[in-house]
């Protein structure tokens, strides 16, 4: 083939001066097609065409586990900061007298918290005859993922200090929480370095905010407590009746249940069993303030869960103490009470304490094993329950 012919050019290598010569006009840097007329313009090779992606899912879920996640961490501190506006509030409802007598010191990684339940407001318009419905002592000690429930009977006798001796439950009446944190402190022996007092007028508000609880009712039970009709009316009413097994209760309900003081289907109820009750409530509310449910609706309603607390406890005790009570197993979960003996003392009908009452302090506190009331200890016997939820009567 003569060298005009050729459809490229050769171009010498080497280190020559000047610019390296360009094509012919009307060429393309790499030459005309085969057959391409001169001067046409020099057509240029087909571009590839290019093939579109094809959508893969598997991209698509990391993207959408990354948006979850984020959505999650901010509706978490947004829930987070109602819940410490909230928490705020009811450290200023807790009067100054009853952080004066909480104990400095507790064990390492101990907290010992007062639970006193009341029927009225917890700050300055406490009534002059408003007494402690409920108290229980929680020991919740996180080196060892342990909690331990210590109810303690309103009508146990107690030396009230500057009082003389009476029923423990009227220590708050007599003082407010700071008295009644002194006669407890003197009857266990045991530090209380938190508290927090529930207004169990405000109770129900605060249970139908978090869609209410699930008691299961070990027994059936009928009681005239807080009858809702007038004198006459009452008198024909049979009465709040719950059904024995587990049931789904409102705030009003969930209340009754905990107050009920006598049942006319068990004559063998005692203030112990009531105590026990509104310990059930409690741990139900706790449980369901640790829910999935609770936490999307927290930024919302985190500010109003705690209004019916007046409380030492800091956003950070509510935190660990949420993820103890997910972290502790049922054989590490005790529900303990003090007990003795029912007698007459001046002409108050008192429990009485006993020797069994120090053996059950050293089981809350884990230095012995716990062991459940001894046979023959009658109805207010003393003792501990293991499993993770109380059954009142037990």
């Amino acid at each position: 083939m003569p060298a005009e012919d050729k459809p490229y050019h050769v171009y010498r290598g080497g280190r020559e001066k000047g610019r390296v010569p360009l094509p012919p006009e009307g060429e393309g840097r790499r030459g005309r097609r085969e057959g391409a007329a001169p001067g046409d313009g020099g057509a240029q090779p087909p571009r590839p065409v290019r093939r579109r992606r094809r959508f893969r899912p598997s991209r698509l879920v990391p993207l959408l586990l990354g948006v979850a996640v984020m959505l999650a961490i901010v509706w978490g501190v947004v829930g987070y900061f109602q819940l410490r506006s909230g928490v705020q509030e009811a450290n200023a409802r807790l009067p100054r007298e009853a952080l004066a007598a909480l104990s400095p010191t507790a064990p390492s990684g101990v907290k010992s918290i007062l639970l006193l339940g009341t029927d009225h407001s917890t700050v300055a318009s406490r009534r002059a005859d408003e007494h402690s419905d409920s108290m229980t002592l929680l020991w919740a000690d996180s080196g060892t993922h342990r909690l331990a429930y210590l109810t303690i009977p309103r009508d146990m006798r107690a030396q009230i200090p500057g009082h003389g001796v009476g029923k423990i439950g009227t220590a708050y009446q007599l003082g407010g929480p700071a008295l009644a944190i002194e006669a407890i402190r003197q009857l266990t022996g045991l530090p209380v370095n938190r508290v927090a007092i529930v207004d169990f007028g405000s109770f129900q508000k605060l249970i139908d905010e978090v869609g209410g609880v699930t008691i299961d009712v070990p027994k059936p039970i009928r009681s005239k407590f807080d009858c809702p009709y007038d004198a006459a009316r009452c008198a024909s009413w049979q009465g709040w009746r719950f059904g024995k097994g587990k049931q789904h209760m409102d705030g009003k309900r969930a209340l009754i249940y905990s107050r009920v003081r006598k049942n006319a289907l068990d004559p063998a109820d005692t203030d112990i069993s009531r105590g026990q009750r509104q310990q059930q409530v409690l741990q139900a509310v706790q449980s369901q303030l640790a829910s999935v449910s609770t936490y999307f609706r927290l930024p919302f309603v985190g500010a109003d869960l705690l209004k019916p607390l007046a409380t030492n406890l800091s956003v950070g005790d509510f935190l660990s103490l949420g993820w103890l009570s997910y972290r502790a197993s049922a054989s590490r979960t005790l529900h303990c009470r003090l007990g003795g003996d029912g007698r007459l003392v001046d002409g108050q009908s008192m429990i009485v304490g006993n020797e069994d009452n120090v053996s059950v302090v050293q089981m809350v506190t884990g230095v012995s094993a716990p062991q459940p009331p001894r046979p023959g200890s009658g109805l207010f016997g003393a003792g501990c329950r293991v499993g993770k939820h109380v059954v009142p009567g037990q």
